[in-house]
């Protein structure tokens, strides 16, 4: 298999060449910021809830209620492969809707961006 192709650091004007998401210069900075994040910001409760045996199963549920499709996709009647499940309602928001399959719905990546605002544009 070819190696990846080489891409410009993930770190906010950084323009090294890397074929990891960031160059050795910006690499310890990302991973503190991420140790710092999960241990002060993430909430538990709701990362325990992704790693359990009943999201797992709601969420094989609505990939194949939704054949495996991106729904804003076909919305648009293009046909794009679900990456994700997505709330409507954030489980932050309203934790009773967080298994309710009327509130889930399957998305690519690059909707679940559109929804949420493409996250990895905050770093700098």
């Amino acid at each position: 298999m070819p190696p990846k192709p080489l891409r410009e650091c993930k770190a906010y004007g950084c323009k090294a060449l890397t074929r990891e998401g960031y160059c050795p210069d910006h690499k310890h900075v990302q991973q503190e910021e991420t140790k710092h994040y999960n241990k002060h910001s993430r909430n538990k409760t709701i990362t325990s809830f992704y790693k359990s045996t009943e999201w797992k199963r709601t969420r094989e549920l609505v990939l194949l209620r939704d054949n495996c499709l991106c729904q804003r996709c076909l919305r648009e009647h293009r046909f794009t492969p679900a990456d994700m499940v997505h709330h409507i309602v954030e489980v932050k928001q309203d934790w009773s809707k967080r298994l309710d399959l009327s509130n889930l719905e399957s998305l690519c990546n690059a909707c679940h961006n559109k929804v949420h605002g493409d996250r990895n544009k905050l770093v700098k």
